[in-house]
């Protein structure tokens, strides 16, 4: 594959293809096991994550690149094959989480949050890239809730976010940009149009940073939330105008050199996810490529197959080649209930 960023972004969202999320970091990965009672080791996580990405259907035809955990980008599968090799066999682009997490905002009442992990930046990236990774992911946190979010949480991780693009494109690395206005609010402010105004004005200041910083917009790929009510709110949008409003806030923010938009599914269930994103590609006449960056929709079904035990690793391959083969529809906006019937 050519070293060059806009390559490696454009294989990133080559059409029918996205983004499976492998990169769950050590804590929450034990909350996944703990839910089919499986003990959280090195062995079982690399156990776990080895069964994905030997799954040659899904890893071949609907996965163009995988996001790891530190831990997982220097592990090696049982047989001694490094796993990033696996990853690079399967023709995807192994990708590496950065950022050191999202921690209390001073004056954000335990509820804004801001991302840290610059200091020493520039020297993880330069060995990740020795290791094999070409491209990293970043995510900040927005929460809509009474008065929130403000001008100082917004800001600070649109400036953050670019800071860390800037630092990967340096190193030969394809930034995932990931602001992330969460659907976790409350009944009352959490609304459709609410999410559009705040993913509107986060977009929009993420897109000014970027801007400062000299990031180069052709090399990067942005991962946002779709425009959707929180989760709690009672007057729940229908697909089609989750679909309207997101491509709606896009088109007024995302400039056309982006190359490519990879949605996180953001606590959607999973064929919710998925049908979103097969009526925005629908819609057609797009000027990005649009396309999935999943972590729990695309591993769910798999996780609870698979639990725990060597005998299910088929079962819980099948059903994750399942739920690639299913957003890789969605990715062509091909995707409908039948298909998942058929199944």
């Amino acid at each position: 594959m050519s070293d060059k960023l806009e390559d490696i972004a454009k294989a990133m969202v080559q059409p029918g293809q996205g983004i499976l999320a492998a990169d769950e970091s050590t804590g929450t990965i034990k909350k996944r096991f703990d839910s089919i009672n499986v003990e959280s080791t090195e062995d079982s996580r690399r156990d776990y994550r080895e069964m994905l990405f030997r799954a040659e259907d899904a890893m071949k035809n609907h996965i163009s690149g995988v996001i790891l955990f530190d831990e997982t980008l220097r592990q090696k599968a049982k047989d001694g094959t490094p796993l990033v090799d696996l990853i690079k066999a399967a023709g995807a682009v192994p990708g590496i989480k950065v950022d050191a997490g999202a921690q209390d905002m001073v004056g954000g009442k335990g509820i804004e949050k801001v991302t840290e992990g610059l200091d020493g930046l520039r020297g993880r990236l330069k060995e990740y890239h020795q290791l094999g990774a070409r491209f990293a992911k970043w995510r900040s946190v927005i929460t809509i809730a009474d008065g929130m979010p403000s001008h100082n949480c917004v800001h600070a991780n649109a400036h953050g976010l670019a800071r860390y693009a800037a630092l990967c494109q340096e190193n030969g690395i394809v930034p995932i940009v990931e602001p992330e206005v969460l659907m976790d609010g409350d009944n009352s402010s959490h609304t459709i149009e609410q999410c559009y105004g705040v993913t509107e004005w986060a977009l929009n200041e993420v897109f000014r940073e970027l801007y400062f910083a000299g990031v180069n917009l052709e090399g990067i790929i942005l991962k946002p939330n779709m425009v959707i009510a929180g989760q709690k709110c009672p007057t729940q949008a229908s697909a089609a105008q989750v679909a309207e409003q997101t491509l709606k806030c896009l088109k007024a923010t995302v400039p056309t050199t982006v190359p490519g938009i990879a949605f996180l599914s953001g606590g959607q269930n999973d064929t919710a996810a998925t049908e979103h994103l097969s009526l925005m590609n629908a819609a057609g006449g797009l000027p990005w490529a649009l396309t999935f960056s999943y972590g729990r929709a695309l591993q769910a079904a798999a996780l609870k197959a698979w639990s725990g035990k060597s005998e299910n690793v088929a079962a819980a391959q099948g059903a994750f080649g399942h739920r690639a083969k299913m957003n890789g529809k969605a990715a062509l906006g091909q995707w409908n209930n039948g298909l998942e019937n058929a199944a």
